[in-house]
């Protein structure tokens, strides 16, 4: 048994460990100072709850490069908000083209909606790199395409895909872009309005260090979903239809108001930080990890090989050895958390040749460390010398 009082915390891709002190401090002080209803009343405290829901919104639009507040719409997650984009824009007999490294948020809804809809869906494969032909993307479109989806970043292989040039694309052939950017936002830049991202999916759990229960879902300006959810918004609700005025036509219900507000601080906190500093930080943790397992007689890394761009995200497999055994050892024997099996994502499991056995899954992220990757590498060289 692992002796160490301290985890090593190599899970930043599920969500992110420990949180800085401002995001514990931020929910605390609206717990306590502006814990009303946002939006359902004109007293001191709800205006209050209204102003920390806007103050998210403009700091989210200053990471994400987004012009105006209000196209952002808060959910709980981004599996909500990949629901709330993919099930309120696509109609019957649609085409929709999405990439083999898409995560279970977005590959379910599509499957459900090709039984309900008739939808038409081409999943475009991956290299081993986990890098997308853009020349099969183009040949991809056909009269009825009108969402092309993309992962920005696999959670599994850690590889990033070119939203620009495929926003390029799906815009040339008329149609819209989805970008999911769970494993992206607050590890590399994202410039939604640079690329021209019709659609964008986030956590607030993840890179943006803020607290589970929080995402959104960035809309441009010239979209109009159908909304997911029907109810009260505090605003229009003399009609019976939801409101036509955003973000309100998309957050039915009371929304999580102390969670936003530890997500404006963890967004305040990347921002102090630099987003650019951050990715460059856990390239080198990335690369570091790679190099280390590399020497491991039968280890296997999936994704970009060593020296190329990649989030902090590497996953390997060891020869007659199981993930989830890895998985359990690291934690029980050396006190590393890491993640192992499918990791939602069976498409990209199915690229990387991984499908019946999954994977084991370490990731660096805020708070992670040169030793922290040291003490990795050192436990799955233990394991693998004990079972050789």
């Amino acid at each position: 048994m692992n002796t160490e009082s301290k985890l090593i915390y190599l899970d930043h891709a599920a969500t992110s460990w420990p949180k800085p002190p401002a995001v514990h401090e931020a929910v605390m002080h609206t717990l306590q100072h502006s814990a009303a209803n946002p939006g359902r009343g004109s007293h001191q405290m709800a205006v209050s709850a209204s102003r920390v829901l806007f103050d998210c919104r403009k700091v989210l639009c200053r990471l994400l490069d987004v012009r105006n507040p209000v196209d952002i719409a808060f959910t709980g997650n981004t599996t909500m908000a990949l629901n709330m984009a993919i099930q309120g824009f696509l109609k019957q007999g649609d085409h929709v083209i999405a990439t083999m490294t898409e995560h279970n948020s977005v590959w379910r809804p599509l499957e459900a909606l090709k039984r309900q809809l008739q939808l038409q869906v081409d999943y475009i494969p991956v290299d081993n790199q986990g890098q997308i032909d853009l020349q099969k993307v183009k040949e991809a479109f056909r009269p009825n395409t009108r969402l092309l989806i993309c992962n920005h970043s696999s959670n599994l292989l850690g590889s990033i895909l070119p939203a620009a040039e495929l926003a390029e694309l799906a815009h040339r052939h008329g149609a819209r872009i989805l970008l999911d950017i769970a494993q992206s936002a607050g590890h590399i830049p994202v410039r939604l309005q640079e690329w021209q991202i019709d659609m964008a999916a986030f956590p607030g759990h993840k890179g943006l260090l803020g607290p589970q229960g929080t995402g959104g879902l960035y809309i441009a300006p010239d979209m109009e979903l159908e909304p997911w959810i029907y109810g009260g918004t505090g605003s229009q609700s003399e009609t019976a239809g939801q409101p036509d005025v955003r973000p309100d036509r998309y957050e039915a219900g009371t929304l999580n108001t102390p969670g936003i507000a530890g997500l404006a601080a963890g967004v305040r906190h990347v921002m102090e930080q630099s987003v650019v500093h951050i990715a460059q930080q856990e390239q080198q943790l990335s690369q570091q990890m790679m190099e280390g397992l590399l020497s491991i007689p039968g280890l296997q890394i999936l994704g970009p090989e060593l020296g190329r761009e990649r989030t902090g995200i590497v996953s390997f497999i060891m020869e007659h050895q199981d993930p989830a055994q890895i998985a359990f050892r690291l934690d029980r024997e050396f006190g590393i958390a890491v993640r192992a099996g499918m990791h939602c994502t069976p498409l990209a499991h199915r690229s990387a040749g991984t499908i019946g056995t999954g994977a084991v899954r370490a990731s660096v992220g805020y708070g992670s460390t040169a030793d922290d990757v040291e003490a990795l590498i050192e436990a799955v060289r233990r394991i693998s010398q004990q079972e050789s």
